[in-house]
């Protein structure tokens, strides 16, 4: 996945000067400082989700523009979105013919692995034929909650993809055929599914406060139809809370942020470990996760980095290696924050290790390796091969 590209920091500068805009006229439409600003575009701090989405919203492009695209030369990876785009566009015209279903639920367990596993460019390569199918069967079903559940769920695993890979404009196009899907029969889990995946097109976006609105606006409805506390009600209902969680420490609402980290707590302590349903991860280790990612945004990287050693060095049980790769990437990042230089790299060391795919391509991780080498610690070999694996070291 590696090619040079242009930082968040640069540009933002280029967009600033573009304007003809001071660094000082920016951090005020920001409402950041100009130092914060300097130090951004000098590529010696990083450029985090709410300050590019400060600089984005000044500026009037999307996030996505500043972020940049993680592949901007021809690749197998733009042809294979290219086909994901046409599958998702012909939602209700599959070409392909429906499969004998014991042969299509092996492929959609396989689909759900290669998501877990942030095995991108794998399931890229299966999502069009597979969602073709996958429709083909529904439609053919008629009515039934099962088909429909499946593509909803299949649908879940292209955002990630679309998500991760910097395709915005596609993952909102395939929350709305998630949607479509989950709406086709009576399936509060699977609309619980499409309602975390639309949040999440608002939080890319930085649009926090509509994010969060998705999401109470989703527990109410969730709430209103339960019948029990059953497994799948825990993980539906604890999955929004925690997607809550990373919104509301995004705005700083703090009162946010405690209510849906206790609630999502609360709820995690049903379970005596995380469990994967509809692309959902739920429990009391990936509650934690999500509570040490909220101290970063909070301010607090003290706190998270000393919840983060433990769980690295023993994961919670049932996460995969999106979830510990995500730890890492955090835990970079609360240490960088600490100028605490050596841990941040052990921290991207092991994300590179769980789930390379993930590490290379996320926005913080590659950050935290630009603000290393700017911090003069191009000499150190590792740092010098993650960078050369997230196509950052030319440039750099």
């Amino acid at each position: 996945m590696s090619t040079t590209k242009p930082s968040a920091g640069s540009n933002i500068q280029v967009l600033r000067k573009a304007r003809g805009w001071s660094r000082d006229y920016l951090a005020s439409q920001a409402h950041i400082s100009t130092s914060l600003l300097r130090q951004v575009e000098n590529g010696t701090r990083t450029a985090t989700p709410t300050t590019v989405a400060a600089c984005a919203k000044a500026l009037h492009v999307p996030t996505a523009r500043i972020y940049g695209n993680p592949f901007s030369t021809p690749s197998e990876h733009t042809d294979l979105l290219n086909d994901l785009r046409g599958a998702v566009r012909r939602h209700t015209l599959p070409r392909e013919d429906s499969p004998p279903l014991e042969e299509l639920d092996i492929n959609l367990k396989e689909a759900m692995r290669l998501r877990a596993e942030t095995k991108y460019l794998e399931l890229l390569r299966t999502l069009p034929e597979l969602l073709g199918q996958t429709t083909a069967v529904a439609i053919q079903s008629g009515g039934d909650a099962t088909a429909w559940g499946q593509l909803a769920d299949l649908y879940g695993c292209a955002y990630a993809v679309a998500h991760r890979l910097a395709q915005q404009d596609l993952a909102e196009m395939i929350v709305s055929r998630q949607q479509w899907a989950a709406n086709q029969t009576w399936n509060p889990n699977a609309e619980v599914s499409a309602a975390w995946n639309e949040a999440g097109t608002y939080q890319s976006a930085g649009h926090y406060g509509d994010g969060l609105t998705i999401i109470d606006r989703a527990i109410v409805k969730y709430e209103s139809a339960l019948m029990g506390d059953s497994l799948e009600a825990t993980i539906s209902l604890g999955s929004l809370h925690l997607r809550g969680v990373v919104l509301a420490s995004r705005t700083k609402d703090r009162n946010a942020w405690a209510a849906h980290n206790e609630k999502a707590k609360q709820l995690a302590e049903r379970l005596p470990q995380d469990v994967l349903r509809h692309n959902l991860t739920f429990g009391p280790g990936n509650a934690a996760l999500y509570e040490l990612a909220a101290h970063v945004e909070l301010g607090r990287p003290d706190t998270a980095s000393e919840m983060a050693q433990p769980l690295i060095d023993s994961p919670p049980a049932g996460l995969g290696p999106s979830r510990i790769g995500r730890l890492c990437i955090d835990t970079a990042r609360a240490r960088l924050d600490l100028n605490e230089f050596a841990g941040a790299e052990e921290a991207l060391t092991k994300a590179f290790e769980v789930a390379p795919q993930l590490a290379e391509i996320h926005p913080m991780s590659r950050e935290v390796i630009r603000v290393l080498f700017k911090m003069h610690q191009r000499s150190r070999p590792g740092l010098m091969a993650m960078a050369q694996r997230s196509g950052l070291a030319p440039e750099l």
